[in-house]
C-alpha cells in the first residue's frame, strides 16, 4: 500500500485523554501515530490545564487544553481520538461530533447498546466519518487467517473452538482498574476482550446466525493486588457462547476471567481440507501478540505459518515489533489513513461499532445476565 504523498496535507490528530503519567493513549496510540505516515499529533486534552500543560511538554505536542471542548473547536484537529474510560465516551465523542471532526473512539464506543446506537445516528446526521478501536481486525495474522480461510485453506468451514483468559478480573486487580469490576461502567470481561476477539472471530468466519450463552461471576470479592483490600466484582468472570455461523460452522468460545496456568489463548479452526491454530499468552486479540499454524491434505502435524511480509508492507518501521502493544494500533491507523484519504472504508466505523454491541447484547440476553 503507497504511503501518503510528500504534497498530501497531513491529518492533524488531537488525542484526549493523553497523560503525562502514562496510559494506553501514551503507551498504544503515541507509537502508532509515529510509525503511519500521513498523521501529525497537534493537540491534546487532559482533565486540568495542568495536566495538559505536563503532557503537552514531555510528549512535544503544541496545543494542550484543560478541557476536550477546546481541543474539538480548534481548526487544527481533524481527528479527534477519544482514548479515556467507557463512561466519559458518550459526552466526549458527541462533542467532537457536534464540532465536524472526524473521531476515533476507543472501544467499547459506547457504555451499553444505548448509548452507541445514539452515537452512530449522531454521526450519521452529521455525516462525519467516524472509527471505533476495534484493531484485532487489523492485525496482520488475524487479516491473515481470514484470507487463508478465504482462499480454501481449510476447506469448508466446519467448526471453529476459542479458549481464552482475560488476564484481568482475576482473583487480584490492579489499582487503576478497579472500575472495570462494575457493571455499570461498561468495561469488562465481555466486552472488551471477548468483545475484540469474537469481532475478529466473525470478521473471518461469518456472523452468528443463532447462539445460546452462559455467563456467571464465579469471583464476586476480589482484592487489590498492592494493598490486598477486598472489592466487590459483579461482572462475568466466565463467558460461553456457543452457536453457528453463517455458512453452517458451528463456534464455541469460552472465555475466563485471570490467566490459566494451561490455556491462556487458543483459537481453532477446522475445516473439511485442513485446520489452522493461532495461539498466544491471552485472551486480548487486539494486542495482536499471537501465532499462527496450520496443516492441511496429507500432512500430519501443525506447522506455524509466518505472516507473510506483504501484511507489514505499508508499515517499514514496525516491521518485527509485534511483541509491541502498537503494533495493532498502527495497522488499525493505517487502514483509517486510506479511509480519510481515499473515502474507502477499510477501518470499523460506529455503525460497525452498533453491530457488535447487538451482538454482545444478545448474548448478555440469552445468558440472562
Amino acid at each position: 500500500m503507497p504511503a501518503p504523498s510528500p504534497s498530501a496535507a497531513p491529518t492533524g490528530v488531537g488525542i484526549i485523554g493523553l497523560s503525562a503519567s502514562g496510559g494506553w493513549a501514551a503507551r498504544a496510540h503515541l507509537p502508532a501515530l509515529a510509525a503511519v505516515p500521513g498523521f501529525e499529533l497537534r493537540a491534546l486534552a487532559a482533565t486540568t490545564p495542568e495536566s495538559a500543560r505536563a503532557a503537552g511538554e514531555k510528549y512535544n505536542v503544541p496545543l494542550a487544553f484543560g478541557s476536550a471542548r477546546e481541543l474539538v473547536r480548534r481548526d487544527e484537529v481533524d481527528l479527534v481520538v477519544v482514548a479515556v474510560k467507557v463512561p466519559h465516551h458518550r459526552e466526549l465523542v458527541l462533542a467532537a461530533l457536534e464540532a465536524g471532526k472526524a473521531v476515533l473512539s476507543e472501544w467499547p464506543l459506547g457504555n451499553g447498546l444505548a448509548e452507541t446506537e445514539e452515537l452512530a445516528a449522531v454521526a450519521e446526521a452529521r455525516g462525519v466519518r467516524t472509527f471505533v478501536g476495534l484493531q484485532a481486525r487489523s492485525a496482520p495474522p488475524v487479516r491473515y487467517v481470514r484470507d487463508l480461510v478465504a482462499d480454501g485453506y481449510v476447506g469448508e468451514v466446519l467448526s471453529t473452538s476459542v479458549i481464552a483468559s482475560g488476564r484481568r478480573w482475576g482473583p487480584r486487580f490492579e489499582p487503576g482498574g478497579a472500575y472495570l469490576l462494575d457493571r455499570a461502567n461498561g468495561g469488562s470481561l465481555l466486552t472488551i476482550p471477548f468483545g475484540h476477539t469474537v469481532d475478529a472471530v466473525t470478521m473471518a468466519l461469518g456472523e452468528f446466525t443463532g447462539l445460546g450463552a452462559a455467563m456467571a461471576t464465579r469471583r464476586p470479592k476480589v482484592h487489590n493486588e498492592v494493598t490486598g483490600e477486598p472489592a466487590r466484582m459483579d461482572v462475568p468472570d466466565q463467558i460461553a457462547v456457543s452457536g453457528v455461523l453463517e455458512g453452517g460452522a458451528v463456534a464455541s468460545l469460552h472465555f475466563r476471567g485471570g490467566l490459566s496456568r494451561a490455556t491462556n489463548f487458543h483459537w481453532e479452526i477446522n475445516g473439511t481440507a485442513g485446520d489452522l491454530l493461532v495461539t498466544g499468552d491471552s485472551g486480548h486479540l487486539q494486542f495482536g501478540q499471537v501465532t499462527v499454524y496450520g496443516a492441511r491434505g496429507e500432512d500430519t502435524e501443525l506447522a506455524q505459518l509466518p505472516v507473510p511480509g506483504a501484511y507489514d508492507a505499508a508499515l517499514p518501521a514496525l516491521a518485527g515489533r509485534t511483541t509491541e502493544v502498537a503494533y495493532t494500533v498502527a495497522h488499525a491507523y493505517e487502514q483509517i489513513r486510506r479511509d480519510l484519504t481515499d473515502g474507502t472504508h477499510h477501518a470499523p466505523d460506529f455503525a460497525h461499532a452498533v453491530r457488535r454491541h447487538r451482538l454482545l447484547d444478545r448474548i448478555e440476553r440469552a445468558a440472562g445476565f
